[in-house]
């Protein structure tokens, strides 16, 4: 195939011209516009501060907007849309969650990050635990982006544009060589994000963010807008009925596409991706505090912040932009879902969806009017290029502050650590690309691909770093032992329990991890003396670990009530007519793990107040550290009170 057979398949797919010069124009403002706020002054020299940190300048609104943009990508425009299209919107939960989960980390983890003036997550661990252990997170955490997150938001984006474009399974002739269009776009979308991250660091990445995170929200809301007019017959609202109506009444009655919580029983597929109540209380929480409390391209904005103040504000406001996400990229996939299951009044469209993934690029080809087609595309890129950008930013910062400057060049200058680290970006860049078709060329959802395997990792990571930061007998023995087991048990309850949802597995594993943890610190000879804090502070201390604890045990009890309950039932008991199925039914036993995860905080809370030992390496025992204004205190109510809603109206 010859380029100018490329024109014709997109002139064909009713991309027009002024679509592509909306987004070409795009692409052309976003490299200059970071290639512009990546420079440094004339004969003045770029920190390692301020490559890696935007020299602690960002101020609430761009922690936040960078917050969303390095996290809303492919993955969720195609990948939880295309989740959307066959499950519905349980997946949203993920989602909504996370605002919640940015409130606890704001409030709880952040402080003391920023306290600690850490570049990155592993020089944590090192500085609390031991060399051994950070060295071992970089090495893991350097392996999960270059294959899982920079292959997976490539591939999708590849795939979205590919679709949208037209030019599925097309391929071009170089000399003697033919490449296919999907990774001919995938090295465009490397090279176009590493320009501007590689050449200006996270400066370049957080400002830009701000303008690609209007692109994102806002194309991302008139996408839906259309999908749902087109459901309509030209009314969107009248669209939103049709499509609730028609997937909640008659043949659909059972149909899981309009509910926040799904029952095993009315569909198992999607039962196993998003566990009914697990999604509210069970492993969605290690995902969610593991991304966003501990993953290094995401909480870098934060710990690039002006102040803790700026820091928190900026969580609160990404909070706000989550709720959103849910009404851009997964209520679009269930409108294509919709479509589907009505052809005959949507006959003679455009392309197909062979797999759930190719949902939201099918909606923006056939719904999306000139003009508006351009803008979503933008938005589309925005998404996919500033998250590829965010990730190049953190690989570099991993690889150069964590094992080059400590393990090869000790003494290297910060000229010297920038060029390293835009080295090392570009090499992510070739190896992720080398990588990619292997790994995702054959997956029908990515998003689930993505949430499973990071989930490998995510039960040790939420106990090494989170008891570490709050409890002061947390020690370096068991952080490595339980950095050891965290993957084969990953890999052996995968084999053991392939058929239970990877969000309960998940969940058992940190149950075995924490416990281990705690047990293995408790029993650890190499501590020293400790003054205990002081009064109020013990007493307060004191308070909570009853509260957690209690509150901890309540839930244990209830879910094995219900779950041995449930085991004696008899046969004509169903979740129609007997509660206790129903409990089972939505994936009660998730309970199990949310009492040992409220109840582990009653374990260090109750240790910081009365031990007289701590580990050699202990962060100092600080309450004020969580003290925050009246305005987060504010922000995070009215975050909890839509949540709230959004389940009330959409159980």
């Amino acid at each position: 195939m010859k380029f100018s057979d490329l024109g014709q398949a997109i002139a064909s797919s009713g991309f027009q011209t002024v679509d592509m010069i909306i987004f070409v124009a795009y692409i052309v403002i976003l490299v200059v516009l970071g290639l512009f706020l990546g420079r440094t002054k004339k004969g003045q020299e770029k920190s390692a501060n301020d490559y890696f940190l935007a020299g602690n300048t960002l101020t609430w609104w761009a922690v936040g907007a960078s917050l969303i943009a390095a996290n809303i990508s492919a993955e969720q425009f195609i990948g939880m849309s295309g989740t959307g299209f066959r499950d519905g919107i349980a997946t949203a939960a993920y989602e909504v969650m996370a605002a919640i989960t940015l409130i606890v980390i704001g409030k709880f983890l952040l402080p003391v990050m920023l306290k600690q003036k850490i570049f990155t997550i592993p020089q944590f661990l090192r500085e609390r635990y031991s060399d051994g252990v950070g060295l071992a997170f970089s090495v893991l955490w350097l392996f999960l982006y270059i294959f899982v997150n920079l292959t997976s938001v490539a591939w999708l984006g590849a795939l979205a544009i590919e679709q949208i474009l037209g030019l599925q399974g097309m391929s071009i002739a170089f000399g003697g060589a033919e490449i296919s269009v999907r990774m001919l776009i995938v090295v465009v979308l490397f090279i176009v994000a590493g320009i501007y991250s590689i050449y200006g660091g996270l400066a370049s990445v957080a400002w830009t963010d701000v303008m690609q995170v209007f692109f994102l929200v806002g194309g991302g809301l008139v996408t839906a807008f259309f999908a749902l007019k087109a459901a309509g017959d030209g009314a969107a609202w009248e669209g939103l009925r049709n499509v609730y109506t028609t997937l909640t009444t008659g043949d659909y009655a059972r149909d899981t596409h309009f509910h926040l919580v799904i029952q095993q029983s009315h569909n198992a597929d999607a039962f196993a991706n998003v566990p009914g109540i697990a999604a509210v209380v069970g492993g969605v929480w290690l995902t969610n505090l593991g991304y966003w409390g501990f993953n290094q391209y995401i909480i870098q904005k934060g710990l690039a912040a002006k102040s803790v103040q700026e820091a928190q504000k900026g969580l609160v406001f990404a909070g706000f932009l989550k709720l959103l996400i849910p009404f851009i990229v997964v209520l679009p996939g269930v409108c294509a879902y919709y479509m589907t299951v009505n052809a005959d009044a949507f006959a003679g469209l455009q392309g197909s969806i062979d797999v759930a993934d190719d949902a939201y690029p099918w909606l923006i080809r056939n719904f999306a009017p000139p003009v508006v087609k351009g803008l979503s595309f933008a938005a589309l890129a925005a998404a996919i290029i500033s998250s590829l950008a965010s990730m190049f930013n953190s690989t570099s910062t991993l690889f150069t502050m964590d094992i080059y400057k400590k393990y090869i060049n000790k003494d290297a200058s910060d000229r010297k650590l920038v060029n390293v680290g835009r080295l090392t970006s570009l090499a992510a860049l070739v190896v992720a690309a080398i990588a990619v078709k292997p790994l995702l060329g054959s997956l029908d959802q990515a998003f689930q691909y993505i949430q499973e395997y990071s989930g490998f990792i995510y039960p040790g990571i939420i106990v090494v770093f989170g008891l570490g930061l709050l409890w002061k007998r947390a020690s370096n023995r068991a952080a490595v032992w339980t950095a050891v087991l965290t993957i084969p048990l990953g890999i052996l309850f995968k084999l053991c329990l392939g058929n239970v949802a990877f969000q309960l597995r998940a969940g058992y594993i940190f149950i075995i991890l924490v416990t281990f943890f705690v047990i293995m610190s408790l029993i650890d000879n190499k501590f020293v003396s400790c003054e205990l804090p002081e009064e109020k502070d013990r007493d307060t201390m004191k308070k909570w670990a009853k509260i957690m604890g209690v509150s901890g045990l309540v839930c244990i009890i209830a879910a094995a009530v219900v779950v041995i309950w449930g085991a004696c039932l008899p046969a004509s008991a169903t979740p129609e007519n007997n509660v206790i199925a129903y409990l089972n039914d939505i994936g009660f036993q998730a309970f199990f793990f949310f009492g040992v995860l409220v109840g582990c905080n009653a374990v260090w809370l109750w240790s910081n107040a009365r031990d007289t030992k701590q580990d050699t390496k202990a962060l100092a025992v600080d309450l004020s550290l969580f003290h925050t204004t009246k305005g987060y205190a504010w922000g995070a109510i009215c975050i909890g009170i839509i949540t709230a809603i959004l389940y009330i109206t959409l159980w």
